[in-house]
């Protein structure tokens, strides 16, 4: 490439990573709720409402769902013009409401039935929804051939009399229909009518009139609805919650760059140009999916970061392997992006098909979590294969072509880890053990694990306190209240470290006690019951996700299986793999029972992205030895260990700092988060540290076994 074109290509690349950095911020700037807000923000970063109700009766009609949908929609709208309602499944209906102060109010207000009424003039009640047996909108032709749409009432028969009479009472005059206190309709009576039938004309569209009829079928709907999950989130911590992620994300952001630079040299600066780009990128698909921002989003972002540069370690470790095996650093530059496309690849779907599982088994905030780190995957392969090469090419053409700018890989003595196998398999079952045992010991007093109510059910009072309260401070003062409020005796708190956040876990409780614990703890403790956020799941709920915890494991699990065998065409990586998986899920389980981790929804999300990014770690590793393999023809016991081991010892650079750069992200998140990313950021260090230490330690050896014991005749 000529200097000339090169310098163009760079300014060009500078230039639009420049206007699309300024231009994502603008995008950032305007974060929030509503149609003029570029990115929308979940409830947990925006505060309001959501609550998911379940229909009683077992197999509602499709048209009861519909009319109670636009019962609710009607509803909310006087809260927010941003409120969603929507079914899920065949009984469930969602709202979500952002943005709101109120929010127990509003499931007041929604647990109402609802009431409709057709009055006079004078506002008084003539014919109550009750009377109405159906109502359903129609079109037809009139005299003149144009398109009229109306609604045909069919009344009970008790409203057949009630209607006649006030009917004939009001020939022409306006006959209101009032729902919820709302005018939204007034037909002008034009005779009276009998017969139990009647026709409401002079509708603009069969949409209007649709909407209209549904409205008066909801008078006499008899679909009765229960409270399945409903969450409330203050607005104050929202705004905090962002405020730290956001910060997190650009402190981490920096230090991962530093680190590049110092490792790497010229490549790491090139990977640092294109973290810029990726994460102007990154909100450029949010704002273009349109994809609602939550917390766990955030955190799959700053996560996502974090692996990023995972690829860029694989190809400037190749770099500098070719570099000191003589090649030129243009040859170098070539090979080891040729030879490291494979193990980005394969570990880029891998960590995929988690995120791929993960959105469609999670909810809610999770599935934001989901696709925050798919998109995250995708656009990382793009900025580490092409950008980065881009850069590089048009820095050598301009010049810097030294191979002390790239550096050169340092001829390292192989380590037998596989000859320290049974330590390390020892070591592995002492901590598996060691969390079985605790498991064991906390269920003798309660629970194996400290489920969330995510996966137990009740609910979940989280209050901002004036002071910082001691624990035993928590039993004396606190409990106290609680327990008199909700007459319940086995009232449970959890400290928020570094903060006066304290988390109340009680039985379930119905609208009115939440609302009377609100207002003890705002008259015991002066609270600001706006710094009160309470979430409440039912048993349903609960065992739904529990089930779907297990199965997105399982189903990750076994898709990673077949993808691994299909392009390794040996079952025996793919089963080294998947042992090594779940010797990962085991330890990351035995930390959350002996540091007492709440297990909720998040767990699910922690777990799957341990899962891929330890796969991703392993493929590097058996890709390397897949290529060692190559030019062997003895592979004897002697000679397979010996592939192992170098194989191990190659990559292991690679396998450090990429769980380095992924940790410091994390760790970041820890450090500054909310309590709830906290408690998503410290599992997912212990699994990070376990992904790497059983990617170099473990998946080697258990390969190594495998291919000596079911050697192929």
């Amino acid at each position: 490439m000529k200097k000339s074109k090169a310098l163009g290509i760079l300014v060009l690349i500078l230039a639009i990573m420049a206007g699309m950095s300024w231009y994502a911020g603008t995008i950032i700037s305007t974060v929030g709720v509503g149609e003029n807000r570029n990115i929308k923000l979940g409830l947990d970063l925006a505060g309001g409402v959501s609550i998911t109700y379940g229909a009683v009766e077992d197999n509602p009609s499709e048209e009861d769902m519909k009319d109670t949908i636009y019962k609710l929609q009607k509803r909310v709208e006087n809260y927010s013009t941003e409120a969603s309602v929507y079914q899920e499944g065949n009984n469930r209906i969602n709202i979500e409401i952002p943005g709101v102060s109120d929010a127990n109010a509003i499931l007041e207000e929604l647990g109402k039935p609802g009431s409709m009424e057709f009055q006079n003039e004078d506002g008084e009640t003539l014919v109550s929804g009750t009377d109405i047996k159906n109502a359903q909108a129609a079109s037809y032709k009139n005299e003149m051939g144009n398109t009229e749409y109306v609604v045909e009432l069919t009344l009970t028969d008790e409203g057949a009399v009630k209607f006649e009479q006030a009917t004939s009472d009001n020939v022409g005059k306006t006959m209101p229909i009032v729902y919820d206190g709302e005018t939204i309709s007034a037909p002008q009576v034009k005779s009276a009518i009998s017969g139990g039938s009647a026709q409401i004309d002079g509708m603009e569209s069969f949409e209007a009139a649709e909407n209209l009829a549904s409205t008066i079928r909801i008078g006499s709907l008899s679909l009765e609805l229960e409270e399945l999950n409903s969450k409330v989130v203050g607005a104050q911590l929202g705004e905090e919650a962002i405020s730290t992620s956001l910060k997190a994300a650009a402190i981490g952001l920096v230090l991962v760059m530093i680190f590049m630079m110092v490792m790497y040299l010229l490549p790491g600066f090139t990977a640092s140009l294109a973290l810029i780009l990726y994460s102007a990128l990154t909100v450029y698909a949010l704002w273009i999916f349109d994809i609602t921002l939550t917390l766990p989003g955030i955190a799959g972002i700053i996560l996502s970061i974090g692996m990023a540069v995972d690829a860029n370690v694989i190809i400037f470790a190749r770099i500098r392997e070719e570099i000191a095996a003589g090649k030129t650093v243009s040859t170098a530059i070539k090979l080891g992006y040729e030879k490291a496309l494979s193990a980005i690849v394969d570990g880029n779907i891998t960590t995929l098909i988690a995120a791929v599982v993960l959105g469609m088994r999670g909810s809610g905030p999770v599935k934001g979590f989901a696709y925050t780190l798919g998109i995250g995957i995708v656009l990382s392969m793009f900025t580490a294969l092409v950008v980065t090469r881009w850069l590089m090419r048009c820095f050598y053409a301009l010049g810097l072509q030294d191979a002390k700018l790239y550096g050169k890989a340092k001829e390292l003595k192989t380590i037998n880890f596989l000859g320290r196998k049974m330590i390390f398999f020892a070591l592995s079952l002492i901590v598996i053990v060691a969390g079985f045992v605790g498991m064991g010991i906390n269920a003798s007093k309660g629970n194996a694990l400290n489920y969330s109510l995510d996966f137990v059910g009740g609910t979940s009072t989280t209050v901002t306190f004036n002071e910082d309260y001691s624990i035993a401070e928590i039993d004396e003062k606190i409990v106290p209240v609680v327990e008199k409020v909700t007459n319940d005796p086995n009232v449970q708190t959890q400290k928020i470290e570094g903060g006066n956040q304290v988390v109340i876990k009680t039985r379930s409780l119905e609208l009115a006690e939440r609302e009377a614990l609100n207002q003890a703890l705002v008259d015991e403790f002066k609270v600001d019951e706006a710094g009160i956020t309470a979430e409440n799941i039912s048993s349903t709920i609960s065992s739904e996700m529990r089930s779907d915890a297990v199965w997105a494991v399982v189903i990750a699990t076994i898709c990673m299986l077949i993808y691994i065998w299909f392009r390794f065409k040996d079952i025996r990586f793919a089963g080294s793999a998947v042992l090594a998986l779940v010797h990962d899920v085991l330890v990351v389980l035995a930390f959350y029972a002996i540091v007492r981790i709440s297990v909720g929804n998040t767990f699910i999300a922690c777990m799957l992205t341990i899962v891929g990014y330890s796969i991703n770690a392993t493929i590097v590793i058996f890709d390397r030895i897949r290529e060692n393999m190559g030019g062997v023809k003895k592979k004897d016991p002697e000679a397979l260990m010996e592939i192992a081991n170098r194989s191990i010892t190659q990559t292991l650079t690679r396998s450090i700092n990429t769980s380095l750069t992924t940790f410091i992200m994390v760790f970041v998140l820890f450090i500054l988060g909310v309590s709830s990313v906290r408690e998503f950021a410290l599992p997912l260090m212990a699994g990070i540290v376990c992904g790497g230490y059983s990617s170099v330690c473990i998946t080697g050896a258990l390969w190594y076994v495998f291919k000596v014991k079911f050697a192929k005749k």
